[in-house]
């Protein structure tokens, strides 16, 4: 990754040119049926299959942007850790953390920066054949460890204690990788992790925000949802900071259940051309449980009771929906379970998904899209019968019977940190 990349995103569709990804590491292996839940897993899986279910994920990503843009975790984390300092820093904290003897310091600091990488992350030492801690296997879902919002990143911090080591690990790579290093030194990283700068309310109330509830609809409207997974009291602390630096000009509070069914806002909509939603009808249209707060940095606040309404008359008025399930129980409830809502766009009109939505399916085609196997796509790419260049208009389906247990779909399993501008 060249230290003069460009860090930018605007929206939500603009052509992805560079992201973050993880390949499902050796500790979801460890996960048992008693833990799962706690792990924030649906189920135990084989993790082969998850892995070559990845590839096939980070296969189609290498295509349209190539390989040298497609950035893995594990990467970005040992190439941070050469820096002494930091490394040394990064290892007294998840000692302390994890409650391990300090004579472990020296043992870490002495593995090599790809070994500490693995350990740091799987919670497994290999050159003792020792498991140090718990493996923190939703680290796949990199949307939810920092997001990009135009030229600035912000480094968020996780709800649940099952996801807590990724906050050092997130903090340790924005703050030390030579490409990140950068933006620090420019002011352009705003850590949610500081307590000295976003400390706990008077009441004990700590930040908690997620990145899968934070999306760029266009330079001016940045939306957050406040969900189980992120609070009121985080939502108002990057908004008040995102308004004092001039990041945006509207915030936007998208209020959605509290509850595991929708986690995060990218859970029930996102969003894959100029004109259209993939969205869960209950919430978006009907305001299940859900209202819409716009807050400007004038200080107005205007209230929409649902997020259709707010779409419609402040984002496109010619905005379309495609809804999950195409709209019909109990199809809708089972879709966007299975992450029917939950794209990534490549560029628009063109977004990636599970195989295992149907229904769904047949609403992209009602909508004018084509719906193609993510396999068969990029055995045409190879054979050169079509470039990526050329794919319009369609959305692409990857395998994901293992995937899909973890609770999280592509959207998810991608931190973009450029597109291109719209």
């Amino acid at each position: 990754m060249d230290i003069n990349s460009r860090i930018y995103v605007d929206s939500e569709i603009g052509r992805l040119k560079k992201v973050i990804v993880h390949r499902p590491d050796e500790g979801i292996a460890r996960i048992t049926p008693k833990r799962a839940g706690e792990l924030l897993f649906d189920d135990i899986v084989h993790l082969p299959n998850m892995q070559e279910e990845h590839d096939t994920f980070v296969l189609v990503l290498q295509a349209f942007l190539g390989k040298e843009n497609v950035l893995e975790v594990r990467d970005l984390l040992a190439e941070s850790t050469r820096d002494e300092e930091s490394k040394y820093e990064v290892i007294n904290k998840i000692t302390d953390f994890e409650e391990l003897p300090y004579s472990f310091i020296p043992r870490l600091a002495g593995l090599s920066p790809e070994q500490l990488a693995d350990t740091l992350i799987t919670g497994y030492l290999e050159p003792e054949d020792r498991i140090l801690f718990d493996p923190i296997p939703n680290l796949i879902f990199t949307r939810d460890i920092a997001v990009t919002i135009k030229d600035y990143v912000i480094i968020t911090k996780a709800n649940k204690s099952a996801r807590f080591r990724e906050n050092f690990l997130t903090r340790l790579i924005f703050s030390s990788h030579p490409v990140f290093r950068r933006l620090k030194a420019d002011g352009k990283t705003i850590n949610l992790n500081r307590v000295d700068k976003f400390p706990p309310s008077k009441k004990g109330e700590t930040v908690s925000i997620e990145g899968g509830d934070v999306m760029v609809l266009n330079k001016d409207y940045l939306l957050i949802g406040c969900s189980e997974r992120t609070n009121n009291y985080a939502f108002q602390l990057l908004k008040e900071t995102l308004f004092d630096r001039g990041i945006v000009k509207n915030v936007v509070q998208v209020n959605i259940p509290a509850e595991r069914t929708y986690m995060h806002i990218d859970t029930v909509f996102t969003q894959i051309n100029h004109h259209h939603m993939v969205a869960y009808k209950p919430i978006v249209q009907d305001g299940l449980g859900s209202y819409v707060d716009v807050h400007r940095h004038t200080g107005e606040e205007v209230e929409y009771p649902s997020l259709k309404d707010f779409l419609l008359a402040e984002i496109n008025p010619k905005m379309e929906f495609i809804w999950a399930g195409q709209g019909e129980s109990p199809y809708q409830e089972r879709e966007q379970w299975t992450d029917g809502c939950n794209l990534v766009a490549l560029k628009p009109g063109v977004a990636i998904t599970y195989d295992r939505n149907p229904i769904t399916e047949r609403a992209f085609k009602s909508f004018g899209y084509k719906v193609v196997g993510a396999e068969k796509l990029l055995r045409d790419i190879d054979n050169g019968k079509i470039s990526p260049d050329q794919v319009e208009n369609t959305i692409i389906t990857i395998p994901s019977y293992e995937l899909s247990r973890a609770r999280g779909g592509s959207h998810c399993m991608t931190c973009p940190i450029e597109r291109e501008e719209i």
